[in-house]
């Protein structure tokens, strides 16, 4: 019986072979990968990420309980986010975990107080902002003085006064993330000059922490996905190695998401109409921005494929929309795909991250359950 669509389709061997790849590059220089849960949170998919020894990166108290849930060492979970609340907070420092990433001066003094209360001391890491541009989309730029994550240069010194008053908090490490779905591994470079300078300042100023994260953002192949199945995690990781000044025993975090998921799912979607336009043709599919959100937030393109049609079919130009009441659901214009009809089976490619996430009910439509399969002449 073929499955009600739209659904997300999960091929399990291809994450296992892109984790293992991860683990394996990252092995190299001894540095420790959390997995970010906001780019999937699926909990078949974050199982197999846990078996593989990733920690977990978190944004929410419902994703570290999630985390705990399925299996992740409290030991080996962060906490990011600029805005946690008090409740939020609290999840984490019953849970004992390893450290918060913290933002803003204020931030610091509220874990303090609600360590207090609790009896506890909270290892924190100080979220910086480089000031590095992460030429990405201006939506998913993290690192600059204009956006609103992290601490910038003028606060350090108010911030290691905060630190010296509160006696809950154990200060360990200095987090920086600075984007996501970068692909310019020069950005990175620049990004671990920017971090010599910063942690050589806080040492210079008494402040030598443990652990130095540098967050994620490594980009996937959304134009050519059957191409380039796993990300360049060699050249990743070889560019930090190779530009940063690391001080003495300090440790190499990351928080990967979107490298280690985004490739291995797909949105399965059917054809409902094709429409002829004075000018074009639309084909209306019966999955739209409440099943992949990218498209219409970012405005981002996914590669897509008529999984019916063989790629010799005559091929027609569409704009390949989705059904919901939106004129900005809309997943490519000008699409070149084989001549298609009511009931083909269309696949929207690199769908593994940001997608089931941020799935929503708008227009009271149903989210189906995701499927699993393996395909593993991908891997050849």
């Amino acid at each position: 019986m073929t499955s009600p669509t739209p659904y997300y389709q999960y091929d399990l061997d291809l994450l296992r072979h892109t984790l293992a790849e991860a683990k394996s590059q990252s092995n190299k220089f001894g540095y420790h990968v959390h997995y970010a849960l906001k780019a999937n949170s699926n909990a078949r998919i974050l199982e197999i990420i846990k078996d593989h020894g990733f920690g977990a990166d978190c944004v929410s108290g419902n994703e570290v309980d999630r985390a705990i849930e399925i299996g992740f060492d409290p030991q080996h979970i962060v906490f990011a986010g600029v805005g946690k609340s008090d409740a939020e907070i609290n999840i984490g420092l019953t849970n004992d975990i390893f450290c918060f990433n913290c933002e803003s001066i204020q931030e610091i003094e509220i874990i303090n107080e609600l360590a207090f209360q609790q009896g506890k001391v909270a290892q924190i890491a100080l979220r910086i902002n480089p000031n590095v541009d992460a030429k990405t989309h201006e939506y998913i730029t993290t690192g600059l003085e204009e956006n609103k994550f992290g601490i910038s240069s003028w606060e350090f010194e108010k911030v290691l006064e905060t630190l010296s008053n509160c006696s809950y908090i154990s200060c360990i490490g200095l987090h920086f993330h600075i984007g996501s779905q970068i692909t310019d591994l020069e950005v990175f470079a620049q990004l671990a000059q920017s971090v010599n300078v910063i942690n050589r300042w806080f040492a210079d100023h008494g402040l030598q922490v443990q652990m130095i994260n540098l967050g994620g953002g490594l980009g996937i192949d959304y134009q050519n996905p059957n191409e380039n199945l796993v990300p360049d995690f060699k050249s990743y990781f070889e560019t930090f190695d190779n530009h940063l000044e690391l001080l003495v025993e300090q440790e190499v975090h990351f928080e990967l998401g979107r490298s280690l998921v985004g490739q291995c799912g797909a949105l399965i979607t059917r054809v409902l109409f094709i429409k002829h336009g004075l000018h074009k043709k639309f084909m209306i599919l019966d999955g739209g921005m409440t099943e992949l959100l990218r498209p219409a937030l970012y405005q981002s393109q996914h590669f897509i494929e008529n999984i019916s049609r063989a790629e010799t079919d005559d091929m027609t130009f569409y704009d390949v929309v989705g059904p919901v009441c939106e004129s900005s659901d809309c997943f490519g214009k000008g699409v070149n795909l084989p001549t298609s009809q009511r009931g083909d089976i269309i696949a929207i490619k690199s769908a593994g991250a940001y997608s089931e996430v941020m799935a929503s009910n708008y227009n009271l439509r149903k989210l189906n359950p995701a499927e699993y399969q393996s395909i593993k002449k991908q891997l050849t």
